[in-house]
């Protein structure tokens, strides 16, 4: 592949990132949201108040998709140098998309249980919080051997 080929893919890393970590956030609030419509048809099919706190879960799979944003600049920075990321772009993409894809269904989960209860709140918050500590991870540690190169 001559240099100009190469060029014209460097960047793919950070669009990858990026793009994959929004799939990921799209999927996730997608089904969060769908129970947490659910947990509220309940609710009012039983003539009980609706919990709003829920749009809490529906939201938390959002924030991957910033995560991929701040790791799109630095490889965005450092592809400008000539250093094209194409792997750690695309399996950090994949990583953090799917923590927010998991995110989401345990947030569904969490939806419908505390649509159904109305008990459990910081229970909850607390699962989605370790499975967003996965994405955060892969973000750090990336943007540690990122700084690297």
């Amino acid at each position: 592949m001559d240099t100009g080929v190469l060029a014209q893919f460097k960047d793919l890393g950070a669009g990858a990132v990026l793009a994959l970590a929004a799939m990921g956030s799209a999927m996730g609030t997608g089904i969060a949201g769908m129970a947490a419509i659910g947990a509220w048809k309940k609710a009012f099919v039983q003539n009980k108040a609706a919990a709003f706190i829920i749009v809490a879960f529906v939201g938390a799979p959002l924030t991957q998709t910033v995560y991929g944003m701040i790791m799109m600049n630095k490889i965005t920075e450092i592809a400008a140098k000539g250093q094209y990321n194409w792997s750690i772009g695309i399996l950090c993409g994949i990583a953090i998309g799917l923590s927010a894809l998991w995110q989401g269904k345990a947030a569904a989960v969490a939806s419908d249980a505390l649509g159904e209860t109305g008990k459990g709140f910081a229970n909850y918050i607390i699962v989605l919080g370790v499975i967003e500590t996965v994405s955060l991870f892969v973000m750090a540690f990336a943007l540690g051997i990122l700084g690297k190169i």
